[in-house]
């Protein structure tokens, strides 16, 4: 994916992508004809939050309908599981506009659905192992906020499928501004905690504490097999996702590039 360049065939012009950014942009390659994908999205609380643009839910939501669109638009099947504490929603694959819009409007109005409880990721995945038998390709939108136990089943599901992990990110999560005493509460759980963010040295351990708790989760990723994209709160989703693919096409002609002595 690039922008476009005077000469390039219009039609190869992706209007999906384009309608949503003030470019336009020409794909330069199609993904195969015929593809089984299936959108696993964390619709829990914990995404009902954001101190950028926009709140997590509605980055998850840009993200799950952008890549739905460039998926059905090649005639490819799209499916939905949607999960928290559990899985609350499962779409088979299928082509066609009117199945996409069926997923899009089922994804958009999930969070209502979503109780109170932490994310059981891990037996999402699992449920996922047990739903999703021929070979697909899977994209988990999630902020993996959810304790440990994900790890094994994310990395079976990478046995018999190409994962794509896209993790949604705000800027506040890696660093507390100075706004004085504020009171913090996990949407999840309800718990609160009274906060000084004017202590220098909390803020910089919660700093400290962020980045490795980040660092973790990236390299629990990518030992798990997964391709990861890190969207966040703070940029259009547009060019996080460009980005993106430029990124996974560079790193698979790598691979395909020949070995010279």
């Amino acid at each position: 994916m690039r922008e476009y360049q005077a000469g390039d065939d219009p039609r190869m012009i992706e209007w999906s992508i384009t309608a949503r950014s003030d470019r336009t942009y020409v794909r330069e390659s199609f993904p195969d004809r015929g593809l089984d994908a299936w959108l696993l999205v964390d619709v829990t609380r914990s995404l009902d939050w954001g101190t950028a643009r926009v709140l997590k839910r509605q980055l998850a939501v840009e993200v799950a309908v952008l890549t739905g669109q460039l998926l059905s638009g090649r005639g490819n099947r799209v499916g939905a599981l949607l999960f928290g504490q559990r899985v609350h929603s499962v779409m088979r694959p299928a082509a066609g506009r009117t199945a996409l819009l069926q997923l899009i409007n089922r994804i958009e109005h999930a969070g209502a659905a979503a109780g109170p409880g932490d994310t059981d990721l891990g037996q999402a995945l699992m449920d996922a192992g047990r739903l999703i038998r021929r070979p697909s390709l899977l994209i988990l939108i999630s902020d993996f906020m959810t304790p440990d136990g994900w790890q094994k089943p994310l990395s079976s599901l990478g046995f018999r499928h190409e994962v794509v992990s896209i993790w949604i990110t705000d800027p506040r999560e890696s660093q507390i501004p100075d706004i004085g005493v504020v009171t913090f509460e996990d949407p999840e759980s309800g718990r609160q905690v009274l906060v000084d963010t004017t202590n220098a040295r909390l803020r910089e351990r919660f700093k400290a504490a962020a980045e490795t708790e980040h660092q973790r989760i990236k390299d629990e990723l990518v030992k798990a097999r997964t391709a990861v994209a890190e969207f966040s709160t703070e940029g259009e989703v547009v060019p996080q996702l460009v980005k993106f693919l430029k990124q996974r096409e560079a790193q698979r002609g790598h691979q395909l590039a020949p070995v010279t002595a």
